[in-house]
């Protein structure tokens, strides 16, 4: 497997991408990613009980068919929190993005991130649309990976490459997320592109494994948003050996994992204000399920995050999250090991001495610069 720390779009692939007027800055606002080729759609959403709009809209889709052309992401505005008018407004937009490229509005999912409470500017969008459709070309992820960003200080992007039989696959994805990241899902929205030829019942199993192990395993501030989602797209056109959930699913398994572990690490390496980079890995659980629940409780603990901004080395924080999950353990079993807090990468290690499972969470520390940003955004 050959791994590329930049977005190289697999065969068939092209997008776009343009500024449109949402963000006040100019900068790069609305994306377009598409195939020639028919697309079959594996996602994960948010888990809150206030989707977005374009949520909303792509469950619906994706009960209909799973036949996608082209997906369309809008950042600057999360078109949430907008009732019935958010959702016309997307299905405008797409109908108009459908026209150009002539396909069906039932073929394009749609995305928005940003702030939460206003309406599109639907005739800002519509208006860019001619020349965002014939942007479209195989460099034009280099724009679009931009265009998806919105506190981010840099771009989550990585592709890898690997052999099925005789054709090489490639998986390429990009992200955006820095802030309101918790886990189920993670604030953020994720592409995955693929020109591998597999199952719809092997792109669900592959994303629900790499989904657990990383999108889910990530918090910065414990908050959830309206609008996360993880799109695993793929149109075979690399021509290779089927993939079904048995024979070569491993090897695409594997590289899928990658893709999102490292993208999700990047999330939290970009965490709004961070200094630090923290690994918290619980171990000797009964479940994977119960290292999981512990390690969260650490990472999603503010006053150990602060601990960790200023260097204290107070692992009584440590202790009473463990605690507050309820978990039954002994306390001379209880094991706690962590690195020297003056390095920006360090790592929590916590063994539970209950069984042999463990799991592992990224998260960063909380500073005042977080505070600040979150303190004037809207």
């Amino acid at each position: 497997m050959r791994v590329y720390k930049k977005a190289i779009l697999p065969l068939g692939f092209t997008a776009s991408a343009v500024s449109c007027g949402i963000k006040k800055s100019g900068k790069l606002d609305l994306a377009l990613f598409y195939s020639g080729a028919p697309l079959k759609a594996s996602c994960r959403f948010t888990n809150s009980s206030l989707p977005a709009a374009p949520i909303k809209i792509n469950k619906g889709l994706l009960e209909l068919n799973n036949n996608f052309r082209a997906v369309l992401v809008n950042s600057g505005n999360a078109n949430a929190f907008t009732g019935l008018a958010g959702i016309l407004d997307a299905r405008g937009i797409s109908k108009t993005v459908a026209s150009y490229l002539g396909i069906s509005e039932k073929n394009i999912l749609s995305n928005s991130t940003g702030i939460i409470g206003r309406r599109l500017p639907v005739e800002k969008i519509k208006k860019a649309i001619p020349e965002l459709a014939a942007g479209l070309s195989s460099n034009g992820i280099n724009k679009a990976k931009k265009a998806i960003l919105t506190t981010d200080t840099f771009t989550k992007e990585i592709t890898v490459r690997f052999s099925v039989g005789k054709s090489t696959v490639t998986i390429c994805g990009i992200a955006k997320g820095a802030g309101m990241i918790a886990p189920n899902m993670a604030t953020m929205l994720c592409f995955i592109f693929t020109d591998a030829d597999i199952t719809k019942r092997a792109l669900d199993k592959a994303l629900s494994a790499s989904v657990s192990k990383s999108f889910n395993s990530i918090t910065v501030d414990g908050c959830m948003s309206t609008n996360d989602s993880v799109m695993l797209l793929a149109n075979g056109a690399s021509n290779n050996p089927l993939i079904d959930t048995g024979t070569n699913f491993g090897v695409f398994n594997q590289a899928l994992e990658n893709v999102c572990l490292e993208l999700a690490k990047m999330i939290v390496r970009d965490a709004e204000g961070a200094t630090k980079f923290i690994r918290i890995t619980v171990k000797n659980a009964k479940s994977f399920l119960e290292a999981r629940i512990a390690a969260l409780s650490i990472a999603n603990s503010n006053l150990f995050k602060t601990a960790v901004y200023g260097q204290n080395p107070n692992f009584g924080r440590i202790v009473a999250s463990i605690g507050s999950t309820g978990i039954k353990v002994k306390e001379d079993k209880l094991k706690i090991k962590v690195s020297n807090l003056k390095k920006k990468d360090i790592f929590v290690e916590v063994g539970l001495g209950r069984g042999k499972h463990l799991a592992t969470v990224y998260t960063s520390d909380l500073t005042p610069e977080y505070i600040k940003i979150n303190a004037g955004y809207n």
